[in-house]
């Protein structure tokens, strides 16, 4: 990449020749951020993932036999897409399916054009459409008692492909009969509103599950299993993503009760849940306790942030870009983030002059948001060398999911809001006023809006007030995308479209070659 740079004292002076390739950096950035999100598509990880030798289907290295014994169920945003793609690859030896998928989801991608993730005409498996506004229905209800009941017919000689996205949970809702689907709802929207936690209320809702943690393998045995996971959550737990259907789970009925003591909700359940949770008898303990190895599983996650992570950074490679990835794992507030990226901003565009204040800035608010010290340690040791190298541009990618503290009634998302806010920290010096900033949701969508993401640089603060943009103000609305539409008549806005995929959020920063000030 052409560059051209001259010096007064310390501050930096960029030519035009620089300043033209600004756009050329952005572009750069847009082109980065398709490519791992391209990389995370439903067909292509599936793709990826299943391979036919002849009759035995192979999942990582798993060989499983095919005999017209294949039977396919999925539930998620993403597993239309998945089971086109299986049908195409063992469709001939499948025998039935079943995918509950979000309502509309079908005509969405007919208008949007993305015919591949679309079942054929004569496709065996049957769709199912449910959860509206991503929440469990009486339509997904339905699709669940459907999924359930295919499973509960196999036999040992049967194979049960189950592939699975987020927001599978919401659309694979069984509650243990006599519990209705509303009952199940009020205890955990109950617990929630008494301050349980993450782990308590998952561990209440798959007791009341006939499909959840574990429950659908269970109702498989003993037939083979094999889970195809696109995950949605921080790490790739597989007991968590869609409340792990696949994952035989050890859940007591005293550690169930003694949750909802805490909360003080026992007293007042309605009596078909006292009813299953009273239970003593050998079926219920065999649907809570179950030992793992007496049901046939294998589960792999097929598509994830690291993933699309990993296609970003070839991506980058090929334009010519120095990539380093940072963490999948980005979590916590956007604004300590943000102050993250500023830091390391900070550290990169400094090469052996950053200080032990500095390194330990970014790793004290490093834990903050979710990244370990090694990535840390790793990423800035990456840096220095870019740095003494001087030559290339660095691209530094990470993901996650922060979170946004609502304090407004603005329009907007945690990538808009943090593309706003490390372009406020990009800002606050000179040399670091060509980094380039890109902040991106996988599934296209960042709140209620219909933009991904943005872009920003450092010099979005002059930019802004030079249209007479307060960016404090829209912060505090958390109007971060009003920000974005009326900033270059909304030029810095990521407007991919439905994605039909979704592994969290990618965050780039395009730094280039850092310079030492004479």
């Amino acid at each position: 990449m052409a560059q051209v740079l001259t010096h007064s004292r310390s501050v930096l002076h960029w030519s035009p020749l620089w300043v033209r390739s600004m756009c050329s950096l952005e572009e750069q950035a847009r082109a980065i951020f398709a490519a791992a999100v391209e990389g995370v598509q439903p067909d292509s990880v599936v793709r990826r993932a299943l391979q036919r030798r002849g009759d035995e289907l192979v999942v990582s290295e798993h060989s499983f036999k095919l005999c017209h014994n294949l039977h396919l169920v999925g539930f998620g945003k993403a597993v239309l897409g998945m089971a086109a793609e299986a049908e195409r690859i063992v469709g001939d030896h499948l025998v039935q399916g079943i995918v509950s998928v979000p309502h509309g989801i079908q005509e969405t991608l007919q208008r949007h054009r993305k015919l591949n993730m679309l079942l054929e005409a004569s496709s065996k498996i049957k769709v199912m459409e449910g959860a509206k506004h991503n929440l469990p229905d009486t339509d997904a209800q339905r699709s669940a008692e459907s999924i359930w009941k295919l499973a509960s017919n196999l036999t040992e000689r049967d194979l049960l492909l189950v592939l699975i996205s987020g927001g599978g949970s919401a659309l694979l809702p069984a509650p243990v009969p006599p519990i209705t689907l509303q009952e199940k709802q009020e205890v955990t929207r109950r617990l929630a509103a008494a301050g349980a936690s993450i782990q308590e209320l998952n561990t209440v809702r798959r007791a009341l599950s006939l499909l959840k943690g574990g429950g659908l393998a269970r109702s498989a045995d003993p037939a083979q299993v094999v889970g195809l996971i696109l995950s949605d959550i921080i790490g790739d737990p597989v007991d968590l993503i869609a409340s792990g259907p696949t994952v035989c789970s050890e859940t007591s009925l005293e550690e169930v009760w003694a949750i909802l003591n805490r909360y003080n909700l026992s007293a007042t359940l309605p009596l078909s849940v006292k009813e299953v949770l009273n239970q003593t008898g050998s079926q219920q303990r065999s649907r809570l306790k179950d030992q793992p190895h007496q049901v046939n599983i294998f589960n792999a996650v097929i598509g994830s942030n690291a993933i699309a992570l990993e296609c970003a950074s070839h991506k980058a490679q090929d334009l010519g870009l120095r990539p380093v990835i940072l963490s999948p794992g980005v979590s916590g507030n956007v604004q300590a983030v943000a102050q993250l990226y500023g830091l390391l901003s900070r550290f990169a565009c400094s090469p052996g002059k950053e200080s032990p204040e500095l390194r330990a800035q970014i790793l004290k608010l490093g834990a903050e948001v979710g990244v370990r010290s090694w990535e840390l340690c790793n990423t800035m040791e990456h840096l220095e060398a870019g740095g003494q190298e001087n030559r290339h541009a660095t691209c530094l990618l990470a993901g996650g999911e922060p979170t946004v503290q609502l304090l407004g009634k603005g329009r907007g998302g945690r990538n808009q809001e943090l593309a706003l806010r490390v372009g406020l920290e990009l800002s606050r010096a000179p040399e670091r006023s060509m980094t380039m900033f890109l902040s991106g949701g996988t599934d296209g969508q960042d709140g209620p809006t219909e933009a991904a993401g943005a872009v920003s640089d450092g010099n979005i603060e002059a930019e802004a007030k030079s249209q007479g943009l307060c960016i404090d103000g829209f912060l505090r609305n958390n109007d971060s995308f009003t920000f974005f539409s009326s900033l270059s008549k909304g030029q810095k806005l990521l407007l991919p479209g439905l994605t039909g995929t979704n592994v969290m959020d990618v965050h780039m920063m395009i730094l280039p070659p850092p310079t030492q000030s004479s």
